[in-house]
C-alpha cells in the first residue's frame, strides 16, 4: 500500500471513530471512557490539536474541541453529560494522572 493511501485509510478510520462517539454513542460518558481505556473525546480533540500544531497550524484546546465535538463543550455537556459518582471521579483522577498528565 502506498503512503498516501495509508494516510487516507487512517483518516477514514478516525472519521468513523469520531462519528461513532459523537453521533452513535453520545450516551457513553467521557469519564467512563477515560477510566476504562485511558482516553476520551477530549484526548482525541487534543491529539487533533497537537497534529495541527505539528503541521504549523495554530490551534488551541477550545478550537480543537469545537472542531472535534462539532459544538462547544458547554453545548455537549448540556446535551449529553451526566453527573459522575464519587467513585468514578476518584478512578478518573488516577486514569488522568496515568494517561494524560504524564504525556503533557
Amino acid at each position: 500500500m502506498d503512503h498516501q493511501t495509508e494516510i487516507e485509510i487512517q483518516a477514514a478510520a478516525f472519521r468513523s471513530l469520531q462519528k461513532h462517539l459523537m453521533q452513535d454513542r453520545t450516551d457513553v460518558q467521557n469519564i467512563d471512557m477515560m477510566n476504562l481505556t485511558g482516553f476520551c473525546r477530549n484526548c482525541l480533540s487534543r491529539w487533533y490539536q497537537e497534529a495541527a500544531n505539528e503541521k504549523g497550524i495554530e490551534m488551541g484546546k477550545i478550537e480543537a474541541r469545537e472542531i472535534y465535538y462539532g459544538m462547544t463543550m458547554e453545548e455537549w455537556k448540556a446535551n449529553h453529560q451526566t453527573d459522575a459518582s464519587p467513585e468514578k471521579q476518584a478512578a478518573f483522577e488516577i486514569a488522568f494522572k496515568e494517561n494524560v498528565t504524564s504525556k503533557i
